[in-house]
């Protein structure tokens, strides 16, 4: 598995933890975070609105194209569902 390019906030309950366990937990946080941030899962919760072409879509060619494209498009949003 490739590192992830990520920040992650980690807030600790106890001042005891050491360094090592923390490094513990965000790897663990990266591994779950890494099997469920798919484009298929992503798909199932969020939405792609174009504002330009007036759609609203969920289907997963078109949530890829508006993720993958460089060029950032105005008007176009990706929204969850929750």
């Amino acid at each position: 598995m490739k590192r992830p390019n990520r920040d992650l906030l980690v807030m600790v309950k106890n001042r005891s933890m050491s360094e090592e366990a923390i490094e513990r937990e965000v790897e663990q946080l990266n591994r779950i975070l890494f099997s469920v941030e798919t484009v298929d899962n992503l798909s199932h919760c969020c939405e792609c609105i174009d504002i330009n072409r007036r759609r609203i879509s969920q289907a997963r060619k078109h949530m890829v194209r508006s993720l993958r494209d460089i060029s950032v498009k105005p008007f176009i949003f990706i929204l969850t569902l929750n």
